[in-house]
C-alpha cells in the first residue's frame, strides 16, 4: 500500500493498533511480524523504505497470509510519519532494553503504534525520541533481548490483552 493511504486506514479503525519497524532487514523477520499482526489484530505495518526487507515472496511465505491481510506501508520518512500519526492521536510505545516501564505496567489501551527496533541495533536515536514512552520485556534469564519477530509477538498480544 502507498504511504497516502494510511490516515484512512487509521480513520477507519475504531481503537488503531499499528506495528511500526525500525529498520527491520530480515524477510523471515518481517513475515513473521506481520503473521503477528495480522493476527494481533493491526491495522497497519508501516517501516522506512531504506534499509528494510521488502515484500518479497519468502515474506509472504512466512506471513502465512498476514502479508494480503495487513497492509504493509513503507514511508519514506519514519519520524515525519509518525509526527503526522502523532497529529491523528496515535500514541507511540517504542521498545528499548534501556527503559524503565516494564510492558506490562503500560497503558497500551488507546490508539497505539508499538515500535519495534532493528535485528542487533534496536531503535535508531530519531525513532526513540519521537516515541511517546519506551517500554522492555523483563527478562528472567541469561539472554539480553529477544528476536524482534519474538519480542513483536509478546508486545502486540499484551495490548491485545489490555483491550479485551
Amino acid at each position: 500500500m502507498r504511504e497516502d493511504e494510511l490516515p484512512s486506514i487509521i480513520e477507519a479503525a475504531d481503537t488503531p493498533l499499528l506495528l511500526v519497524l525500525d529498520h527491520v532487514q530480515d524477510p523471515h523477520n518481517l513475515g513473521a511480524c506481520l503473521r503477528t499482526a495480522d493476527a494481533a489484530g493491526c491495522c497497519a505495518v508501516i517501516a522506512p523504505k531504506d534499509r528494510s526487507a521488502p515484500l518479497n515472496e519468502t515474506v509472504r511465505r512466512v506471513a502465512c497470509g498476514g502479508a494480503e491481510s495487513v497492509p504493509y506501508i513503507q514511508v519514506t520518512n519514519l519520524v515525519r510519519t509518525m509526527r503526522s500519526l502523532k497529529d491523528s492521536g496515535i500514541w507511540f510505545a517504542g521498545t528499548s532494553d534501556k527503559a524503565e516501564k516494564h510492558l506490562y505496567d503500560a497503558d497500551l489501551k488507546g490508539a497505539l503504534a508499538i515500535v519495534m527496533g532493528a535485528e542487533g541495533h534496536g531503535l535508531r536515536r530519531l525513532t526513540e525520541e519521537n516515541c511517546d514512552f519506551l517500554v522492555k520485556i523483563p527478562m528472567s534469564g541469561s539472554v539480553e533481548c529477544l528476536n524482534v519477530s519474538v519480542a513483536t509477538g509478546v508486545c502486540l498480544f499484551e495490548a491485545r490483552r489490555q483491550r479485551h
